[in-house]
């Protein structure tokens, strides 16, 4: 018996990869990120089921969309509609989420593999962004890394850098040996799949 698509295929959609931009922000814009963030405190990054230590080891800090972030908000925004419009083409509609300002610190700062979608009030991400606020030369480790295009891969962290993917894709930072990696990461939503 044969079958018939009920719908047209999109043969430039892969929702198996990442899209990366080098220079994201410039370095103006990151030392004024870099101020932004002092405003807010820190606390102790936990895990959709609770504080996981031992799994996620690192500091984080929200940062609310107002006035001083409302440009940083608009920049991802841009980022994501134009990488979706590239490879994904998902059914985009809100950022519900605030910005997380995120530090790994030296002595094994790290978060394990994980997907950034599941139940409850993260299931309507579709798109996890990361911004790269360290100078590379300023830790070791804290790699960010990604089952992509059927492999692992290490992902591009150069200052300023921008890393988009699907919430779905397998996901980690290795360890920190040395110094503090420092990221914003966002999340991207939609309606749920179907």
């Amino acid at each position: 018996m044969e079958s018939y698509p009920i719908y047209s295929i999109d043969n430039t959609i892969d929702q198996t990869n990442y899209y990366s931009f080098d220079s994201a922000f410039s370095s103006d814009e990151l030392e004024w990120i870099h101020n932004l963030q002092k405003c807010y405190s820190f606390e102790t990054a936990s895990t959709i089921a609770g504080d996981e230590t031992e799994y996620r080891k690192s500091k984080i800090k929200w940062m609310p969309h107002d006035g001083q972030s409302a440009w940083v908000y608009d920049r991802i925004r841009d980022l994501s509609i134009e990488a979706n419009n590239a490879i994904w083409k998902f059914n985009l509609h809100s950022i519900i989420d605030s910005i997380q300002y995120t530090e790994y610190y030296e002595g094994g700062g790290h978060y394990g593999w994980h997907t950034d979608i599941g139940p409850g009030s993260i299931n309507h991400r579709k798109i996890s962004i990361t911004i790269q606020l360290s100078d590379p030369n300023d830790y070791e480790g804290g790699d960010l890394e990604m089952w992509s295009d059927g492999d692992f891969q290490t992902m591009p962290k150069q200052k300023g850098a921008a890393v988009l993917f699907p919430s779905f894709l397998l996901h980690r930072v290795t360890p920190v040996t040395k110094g503090t990696r420092k990221s914003l990461v966002l999340w991207v939503g939609g309606s749920p799949y179907k």
